[in-house]
């Protein structure tokens, strides 16, 4: 859908209503900035807009509230209505299976708008991955939803920020299954995979990609673990061998310690929270969780639905606002790639 000055459409979910989504998405579309950059679709309900914008004591502004993306105004913030729930029980901070059932109607409508091209890219709110279950949504995040309904075998869950970005090679795996799923196949097709995102979707045409190790100390030469010198190491090699700048296995916690993720374009650490507590402990304010891979632009912020804080107008909408950012970026890089190529 062709929109006004070439701006992209911003489709974004609401997430769980009583967490602190709909306040992070409220704070960060108040930013006049965002209209100049793209046009936002938010899906959901304009009950819930409402409910938090008295909680919350937040300045109005208009809304353009729409049955169907293809009435959506581009000069306007646009809400399309798509619950059956005509009373949501908002109880900011409380667990709610109908806060789940919500937030799944808000996926599947903005998923199918993207999959028609309807929109270009989708922020995502975020979720209870307990109570958003149900024979539609048998996923362990939003990673997977959204791989399966791209119809490709592999994704990958990235964590970007200004300063760094951090992959996750294994993403929601039980630790005890993580070793299972170290193969030298996957190595191949992960780093792969990292490399043509980096270069499609960042626009860095010869990055440069650090591996980290899966054991203490990237086993020690064998002594804590044998998947670096059995499948790590020797895929790195071959790699290497092959032209591309791919280094390591490093040991985690000294990689991060001193610094040394600044020397590259991107992390791959093994497993979720290998990758993911460093880059919350450095890059947490304005971290952003982006889907690689998929044929369309998935971003999300990097915290949860933190209900402790949920209603209180404590919420930091960082996060969520640089995940509309990363979006716009990524489809104007492949706007551009695409031109480039034709």
């Amino acid at each position: 859908m062709a929109a006004e000055d070439n701006k992209p459409v911003i489709g974004i979910t609401m997430g769980d209503y009583n967490g602190v989504g709909t306040e992070v998405i409220l704070k960060a579309l108040a930013n006049k900035r965002i209209l100049k950059i793209c046009t936002p679709v938010i899906y959901g309900s304009m009950a819930v807009i409402s409910k938090y914008r008295k909680i919350l004591k937040l300045d109005s502004w208009y809304i353009n509230q729409v049955n169907r993306v293809t009435q959506i105004s581009f000069k306007k913030t646009n809400l399309v209505h798509c619950t059956k729930q005509k009373t949501p029980e908002i109880v900011p901070g409380k667990v709610s299976q109908q806060a789940g059932e919500f937030a799944l109607e808000s996926i599947e409508a903005a998923t199918k708008d993207l999959k028609q091209g309807l929109i270009d890219a989708v922020i995502t709110a975020p979720i209870n991955k307990h109570t958003i279950q149900s024979p539609d949504f048998d996923f362990p995040g939003h990673t997977e939803y959204f791989t399966t309904q791209a119809n490709i075998t592999e994704s990958l869950m990235m964590m970007v920020s200004p300063s760094m970005k951090v992959a996750v090679f294994t993403g929601h795996v039980p630790l005890a299954e993580i070793s299972q799923h170290i193969t030298r196949d996957k190595m191949f097709s992960k780093v792969a995979l990292l490399q043509a995102t980096l270069q499609k979707d960042f626009n860095i045409q010869k990055p440069k990609i650090a591996v980290l190790g899966l054991n203490p100390h990237a086993g020690e030469e064998g002594m804590l673990g044998n998947e670096e010198q059995q499948i790590i190491k020797p895929a790195v090699i071959e790699m290497k061998k092959k032209g591309n700048l791919v280094f390591g296995p490093y040991p985690a916690d000294g990689f991060f310690g001193t610094h040394d993720y600044k020397k590259f374009d991107a992390v791959l650490a093994m497993y979720h929270d290998q990758g993911l507590i460093p880059f919350k402990t450095l890059a947490f304010a304005d971290g952003v969780n982006y889907t690689c891979g998929l044929p369309f632009v998935r971003t999300s912020p990097d915290h949860g639905t933190a209900y402790k804080i949920a209603g209180k107008n404590l919420a930091d909408e960082t996060s969520f606002r640089e995940a509309i950012f990363t979006a716009c970026d990524v489809v104007k890089n492949r706007k551009l790639q695409m031109t480039d190529q034709a």
